[in-house]
Protein backbone atom coordinates (compact mmCIF):
# COMPACT_ATOMS: atom_id res chain seq x y z
CA UNK A 1 0.00 0.00 0.00
CA UNK A 2 1.21 3.36 -1.11
CA UNK A 3 1.97 6.10 1.94
CA UNK A 4 0.39 9.65 1.67
CA UNK A 5 1.22 12.08 3.70
CA UNK A 6 -0.88 14.76 4.24
CA UNK A 7 0.77 18.41 3.88
CA UNK A 8 0.27 20.42 7.27
CA UNK A 9 -2.39 23.10 6.80
CA UNK A 10 -1.35 26.52 6.17
CA UNK A 11 -3.02 29.76 7.74
CA UNK A 12 -4.60 32.52 5.25
CA UNK A 13 -2.71 35.24 5.07
CA UNK A 14 -4.79 37.22 1.84
CA UNK A 15 -7.63 37.18 0.17
CA UNK A 16 -7.15 36.95 -3.79
CA UNK A 17 -9.97 38.86 -5.88
CA UNK A 18 -10.70 37.99 -9.22
CA UNK A 19 -12.80 40.92 -9.92
CA UNK A 20 -15.25 40.33 -13.64
CA UNK A 21 -17.78 41.66 -15.57
CA UNK A 22 -21.35 39.78 -15.46
CA UNK A 23 -22.24 39.31 -19.10
CA UNK A 24 -24.45 42.24 -20.74
CA UNK A 25 -22.50 44.52 -19.11
CA UNK A 26 -22.69 48.71 -19.68
CA UNK A 27 -19.55 49.23 -19.92
CA UNK A 28 -20.31 52.89 -21.30
CA UNK A 29 -21.64 53.17 -17.24
CA UNK A 30 -18.61 51.24 -15.77
CA UNK A 31 -16.25 54.01 -17.77
CA UNK A 32 -18.74 56.81 -16.05
CA UNK A 33 -18.38 55.55 -12.49
CA UNK A 34 -14.33 54.47 -12.99
CA UNK A 35 -13.10 57.72 -11.65
CA UNK A 36 -14.48 57.17 -8.91
CA UNK A 37 -13.80 52.94 -8.34
CA UNK A 38 -9.97 54.00 -8.53
CA UNK A 39 -10.01 56.55 -6.06
CA UNK A 40 -11.40 54.30 -3.33
CA UNK A 41 -9.62 51.43 -4.81
CA UNK A 42 -6.56 53.60 -4.04
CA UNK A 43 -7.97 54.36 -0.60
CA UNK A 44 -8.15 50.74 -0.08
CA UNK A 45 -4.52 50.43 -0.30
CA UNK A 46 -3.21 53.93 0.87
CA UNK A 47 -5.18 51.94 4.45
CA UNK A 48 -3.44 49.22 3.89
CA UNK A 49 -6.22 46.34 2.55
CA UNK A 50 -5.03 45.93 -0.36
CA UNK A 51 -1.52 44.91 -0.94
CA UNK A 52 -1.59 44.46 -5.06
CA UNK A 53 -3.61 45.25 -7.51
CA UNK A 54 -3.19 44.25 -11.08
CA UNK A 55 -5.61 44.13 -14.51
CA UNK A 56 -6.26 41.36 -15.93
CA UNK A 57 -4.78 40.30 -19.38
CA UNK A 58 -7.10 37.87 -21.29
CA UNK A 59 -10.60 39.92 -20.28
CA UNK A 60 -11.87 42.92 -18.53
CA UNK A 61 -11.58 42.99 -15.04
CA UNK A 62 -9.04 43.01 -12.24
CA UNK A 63 -6.62 40.77 -9.60
CA UNK A 64 -6.26 42.33 -5.86
CA UNK A 65 -4.46 40.46 -3.12
CA UNK A 66 -5.76 41.77 0.02
CA UNK A 67 -4.79 42.21 3.48
CA UNK A 68 -7.88 40.52 5.29
CA UNK A 69 -7.69 36.75 5.96
CA UNK A 70 -11.84 36.65 6.21
CA UNK A 71 -13.61 35.87 2.96
CA UNK A 72 -16.95 37.26 4.01
CA UNK A 73 -15.14 40.68 5.21
CA UNK A 74 -13.33 40.72 1.62
CA UNK A 75 -16.36 40.44 0.31
CA UNK A 76 -17.99 43.52 1.92
CA UNK A 77 -15.05 45.88 1.13
CA UNK A 78 -15.15 44.69 -2.29
CA UNK A 79 -18.92 45.16 -2.41
CA UNK A 80 -18.75 48.65 -0.94
CA UNK A 81 -17.09 50.24 -3.82
CA UNK A 82 -18.67 51.69 -6.62
CA UNK A 83 -18.95 49.23 -9.19
CA UNK A 84 -19.72 46.61 -6.52
CA UNK A 85 -22.69 48.98 -5.22
CA UNK A 86 -23.76 49.41 -9.02
CA UNK A 87 -23.46 45.37 -9.25
CA UNK A 88 -21.28 45.71 -12.26
CA UNK A 89 -18.23 43.87 -11.04
CA UNK A 90 -17.99 40.46 -9.60
CA UNK A 91 -15.73 38.88 -7.64
CA UNK A 92 -14.52 35.21 -6.75
CA UNK A 93 -12.32 35.28 -3.74
CA UNK A 94 -9.83 32.83 -2.67
CA UNK A 95 -7.83 32.25 0.43
CA UNK A 96 -4.52 31.86 -0.28
CA UNK A 97 -1.77 31.35 2.23
CA UNK A 98 2.18 29.90 2.14
CA UNK A 99 2.86 27.87 -0.28
CA UNK A 100 2.46 24.01 1.58
CA UNK A 101 5.37 21.99 -0.14
CA UNK A 102 7.65 24.23 1.85
CA UNK A 103 7.88 22.93 4.91
CA UNK A 104 8.56 19.39 4.04
CA UNK A 105 12.14 21.39 3.27
CA UNK A 106 12.04 22.83 7.03
CA UNK A 107 10.18 20.37 8.49
CA UNK A 108 11.51 16.53 6.25
CA UNK A 109 9.99 13.56 6.96
CA UNK A 110 11.96 11.15 9.15
CA UNK A 111 13.79 8.47 7.61
CA UNK A 112 11.74 5.00 7.49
Amino acid sequence: MAHTTSLPATPTTKILAIGTFPPDTDMQLVQHILPTEVRETAQLYLEGKLDQWYSLQDRAGVAFILNVTDVSQAHEMLEALPLGKAHLMTFSLFPIGPLKPLSKLVNPPSPQ
